[in-house]
């Protein structure tokens, strides 16, 4: 029951920060721009939405396993995490996974939409923006609930 309270604190701590801060600034990078375009230009849609995709769900791993971890070592869980765990490269390693596969999958995305849009098409700075705001908050929302299903499985069994 602990990790389930510890687990939607988290969300919330990372939910509103990630989507204010990730509409925030590709909006006011993006808005002394007619047009914005996914691969294109200086100020392009893959600029900002790639290193988010990655870095957003390894933060978020490595961040919410470390503290389930540090809360194990203190009693205050009643996880069963093996004792020769290596802490850093467990961490590390999920964290990675998480995030590569983030990469991979939005890549793939934006790849297609490139080819199945005419060249010169381009996208509303404010559409572009509220997207990779969106984008944050789903990433945020699935990534923290997949690292704290994990620990749930594990405390209920």
């Amino acid at each position: 029951m602990f990790i389930n309270k510890f687990v939607r604190r988290n969300l919330i701590i990372y939910f509103l920060p990630n989507v204010f801060f990730n509409t925030c600034i590709p909006y006011f990078a993006f808005r002394s721009q007619e047009a914005v375009y996914l691969f294109r230009g200086e100020q392009c849609f893959a600029r900002f939405l790639l290193p988010m995709v990655l870095f957003l769900p390894f933060i978020i791993t490595f961040d919410l396993s470390k503290k389930t971890i540090d809360l194990y070592k203190k009693g205050k869980t009643d996880l069963l995490i093996p004792d020769h765990l290596q802490k850093t490269k467990f961490l590390f390693k999920m964290a990675g996974i998480n995030g590569g596969i983030s990469l991979t999958v939005a890549f793939l995305i934006l790849l297609l939409a490139e080819f199945s849009i005419p060249r010169q098409y381009g996208f509303s700075a404010g559409f572009l923006a509220v997207l990779l705001g969106l984008t944050a908050g789903l990433l945020t929302v699935i990534f923290t609930l997949h690292t704290g299903a994990r620990y749930w499985r594990q405390a209920d069994s």
